[in-house]
């Protein structure tokens, strides 16, 4: 085997490298111009390179969910009455008390007992409502001229109850005296009788048919009973 020396080896490698470089520049500049590199033209409709977006994550810092407000309930709605209408006030159900002025009076048939003379005093409803009566009414002996004979009738105890009169309908109170010939008190004969309903001023004045009355002395005193429905016992 024939051993080649180093430098022999580089030499001829030096030589065959400058060999070729020598042909391809005889190749490249055949056309005697001058080839030039140009950039890389961009073709139309290119897109540019997007841009990195941030996501909305990324951003907006995040949010915790709330939970949903109840709305408070409405308040109960009211209806306003109409104007020009005012509601009336309940009546009650026996109606109201008995007005002079709705009321009639009148003295009934004497029926007479043991020296005592009574007679019913009547109130009679007239007007075209229903009223009521309660108690005691009001009596007095007058002369034709107005003036007052004798004290004025006293009240027997009893219970007060409420009588409900219908038009037309009546109440009545017993009006009790002693006979004056009997008593042996000084008597006198009235024009008539005042009659004032319970709770009333004023009076109802009626011809008194009775004849005479104690007005003074002994056993001078009439009484009167609680008034009661109808028009006597």
């Amino acid at each position: 085997m024939v051993h080649t020396p180093r430098s022999a080896r580089r030499g001829a490698l030096l030589a065959s490298t400058a060999a070729v470089l020598g042909l391809l520049a005889g190749c490249g500049n055949g056309s005697g111009e001058d080839v030039r590199s140009d950039p890389p033209a961009s073709s139309p409709g290119t897109a540019a390179p997007a841009r990195e977006t941030p996501s909305p994550s990324a951003s907006a810092p995040a949010t915790s969910s709330a939970p949903a407000r109840t709305a408070p309930p409405a308040p109960p709605r009211t209806t306003a009455p109409s104007r020009g209408t005012t509601a009336a006030p309940a009546t009650p159900a026996g109606g109201s008390r008995c007005h002079t002025s709705e009321l009639r009076a009148s003295v009934g048939r004497n029926d007479p007992g043991a020296g005592q003379e009574n007679f019913p005093v009547v109130l009679t409803n007239t007007s075209g409502r229903t009223c009521t009566l309660r108690g005691y009414p009001g009596a007095a002996f007058v002369t034709a001229s107005g003036g007052r004979l004798g004290a004025d009738p006293r009240r027997t105890p009893g219970t007060p109850v409420t009588v409900t009169v219908r038009p037309g309908q009546s109440a009545w109170a017993g009006l009790t005296f002693s006979n004056p010939q009997v008593s042996g008190a000084r008597a006198a004969t009235p024009a008539g009788l005042l009659v004032t309903p319970p709770d009333e001023r004023d009076p109802l004045r009626v011809a008194w048919p009775g004849g005479p009355v104690p007005v003074s002395g002994t056993a001078s005193s009439a009484r009167l009973t609680v008034l009661s429905p109808g028009t006597g016992p």
